[in-house]
């Protein structure tokens, strides 16, 4: 089962690194994983999503706690949460098809960013689903490259984690 892992850390080198091998030493696979200031500059707030077939979330949730400079830890459910990614994708789009793919971008409200005389690049954000649903839709035109950003997560409501629980709980 894969976890959304939502961990405030504090902005410094080298945390980035030790979030990342506790997963790696430990033989979990990160299939996600985005980074990036939060409203507080001294604090970052890495998105993790991992598959942890036989532990328990909590095991890594106590490690990831033990480590220097780790601020909070919580897992964001999928139903309690607002997750999102973003996907540029290139397209193979000649002047016979160009049409259906601006088409389909119109319906997933992706905008498109580049045109050239045989392809098309969109860029596409929301859900997974929805990114995984353009996709499957636009392989039949020939996905010529694709990136996605790591899954970002807030929790919905008082869900989420915020600086001033971080600081009445320290």
């Amino acid at each position: 089962m894969k976890h959304t892992v939502a961990i405030l850390v504090e902005n410094k080198p080298g945390v980035l690194m030790r979030v990342a091998s506790l997963f790696s030493r430990r033989g979990f696979n990160i299939h996600s994983l985005a980074v990036g200031p939060t409203e507080n500059a001294d604090v970052s707030r890495i998105t993790v999503v991992v598959e942890l077939p036989d532990k328990p979330l909590e095991h890594v949730t106590k490690q990831l706690h033990k480590l220097i400079n780790v601020l909070k830890v919580i897992e964001l459910e999928p139903t309690g949460s607002v997750v999102r990614e973003l996907m540029l994708i290139k397209v193979r789009a000649e002047a016979g098809t160009r049409s259906q793919v601006f088409e389909l971008a119109e319906v997933f409200r992706a905008s498109i960013v580049d045109v050239t005389v045989d392809s098309v690049t969109a860029e596409v954000s929301g859900p997974p689903d929805k990114l995984a649903a353009f996709e499957d839709l636009v392989r039949g035109y020939g996905i010529i490259e694709l990136v996605k950003s790591g899954r970002i997560a807030l929790g919905r409501g008082a869900r989420g984690i915020r600086d001033r629980q971080l600081r009445a709980a320290g």
